[in-house]
């Protein structure tokens, strides 16, 4: 830590913000430049398809950077409204101006999650150092390699010695000194509600900023009017993006008696007809998960939903021929009911439970009924209808028939499922401070 602090104030949070954007964008062309090699370090890694790792690693890693080397120009003064305040025990009658000013947070500590090591510390990273703070990244154990190579972009790109820097481990020691150190101002985590819980406990004791992203089970609300392949293709994204280990993912659907039976014979289509396999071999769309001990806490849901009462309807065991590897199935179970272990947990796999509703209340009732509240999911024919249901969920997003994102949109979480939004100019806001300037006119 001494390094990050010791680049603190001054140098780093003094450069001008030119320089800062021209930093990070020539980070982002080295990327670019080294993309394959980079791409393939990914794949290899986190077991990522090579489509994964090129479109929704790499090259939103690299994007990121590009997004904050404009997002270190953006104005950090906002003036406000000037006051006239009577004479009184403060002073004397005027009119005073004020000015909102944004400054850096100092050292942040970025611990960032497995599932995706080019995006996750990119939209970390890049708008902490656009706002002049300096960085200390704990990768996940699993897959710590990338982090390396987009910290070497970054020396090479011009970021001076000790702005940013690389700590890893298997064990806890790294990241609870990565957080509990007096160095350390604010920390930005993506993870478990459970390690969120944690290292906001060790944050409190030192009244430490933070940002958490963490556990999700989204709700996908399926009403009886909606295009039912529509709804399919976005829900099926849970048994091949990242092999369902995506806390956005829309694991608990929610669909209206009238069309149930149809969807669930829809998506038991879907998910047989996606070819498992080899993540670098062409045509792969559902990878293997990150470790053998994560795949045995999938199976474990699956053989805990039967004992629940869930109807396994495809997948619940591993495929055939694939000896090298960790892979799940895509597995859906129906009959479900909320109350299920499998329905109120993260299971953070490719599978998907299925619930029951017969009207537009109980829906809404059953998606709020849940811990969680990162980004829930709606799919009616009628755009009214399902935005006023989605003005009625409680998460911090909601896609109305889609899975897709809005890269300038806030992003976290309600209840458990986090603290604080980022992405856009929000992450900006995120990593920094506010202060305010008064004067007399």
């Amino acid at each position: 830590m001494p390094r990050a602090r010791d680049r603190r104030r001054p140098p780093w949070s003094r450069t001008r913000p030119e320089e800062r954007a021209a930093i990070l964008d020539r980070a982002a062309d080295l990327m670019q430049r080294d993309f394959a090699a980079n791409a393939e370090l990914a794949r290899a890694e986190s077991g990522a398809t090579t489509g994964t790792a090129r479109s929704m690693q790499v090259a939103v890693g690299a994007a990121r950077f590009r997004r904050y080397a404009r997002g270190a120009l953006e104005p950090v003064e906002e003036a406000i409204p000037p006051q006239i305040n009577e004479a009184g025990p403060m002073g004397r009658a005027g009119v005073f101006g004020a000015l909102a000013v944004r400054q850096a947070v100092g050292v942040v500590t970025c611990i960032t999650s497995y599932n995706n090591p080019w995006a996750n510390p990119a939209g970390k990273v890049a708008p902490a150092l656009a706002m002049g703070n300096t960085v200390v990244v704990k990768p996940a154990p699993q897959d710590p390699l990338s982090v390396y190579r987009m910290a070497e972009a970054l020396a090479e790109a011009g970021v001076p010695a000790g702005v940013v820097n690389v700590v890893t481990g298997s064990g806890p020691a790294a990241g609870e000194a990565a957080v509990d150190s007096p160095d350390v101002d604010m920390v930005s985590f993506t993870g478990s509600t459970a390690v969120g819980q944690r290292i906001a406990e060790v944050c409190g004791r030192g009244m430490k900023r933070q940002l958490m992203e963490l556990g999700g089970k989204g709700a996908a609300v399926v009403l009886d009017d909606t295009d039912l392949d529509a709804a399919v293709a976005g829900i099926g994204t849970t048994f091949s993006f990242y092999s369902g280990q995506i806390c956005t993912a829309p694991t608990r659907v929610l669909v209206q008696r009238g069309v149930h039976d149809a969807l669930v014979e829809r998506l038991t289509a879907y998910a047989g007809h996606l070819p498992v396999g080899d993540p670098a071999a062409k045509g792969t769309v559902v990878g293997p998960v990150i470790s053998a001990a994560h795949r045995d806490r999938i199976e474990s849901y699956v053989e805990l939903g039967r004992k629940e009462g869930a109807r396994v309807v495809t997948g619940g065991e591993r495929p055939a021929g694939h000896d090298r590897g960790f892979y799940v199935a895509p597995t859906l179970l129906a009959d479900c009911t909320n109350d299920m272990r499998v329905v109120r947990e993260e299971i953070f796999g490719p599978v998907v439970v299925v619930v029951p509703f017969d009207d537009e209340e109980e829906g809404i009732a059953l998606a709020n009924d849940s811990d969680y509240g990162l980004i829930d999911y709606v799919w009616s024919g009628d755009v009214a209808r399902a935005f006023r249901v989605a003005r009625r969920l409680r998460a911090g997003g909601v896609g109305v028939n889609t899975t897709g994102r809005n890269m300038e949109a806030p992003f976290g979480g309600f209840k458990r499922s986090g603290v604080g939004r980022d992405v856009g100019s929000y992450a900006l806001r995120a990593y920094s401070e506010l202060q305010a300037i008064v004067w007399p006119g």
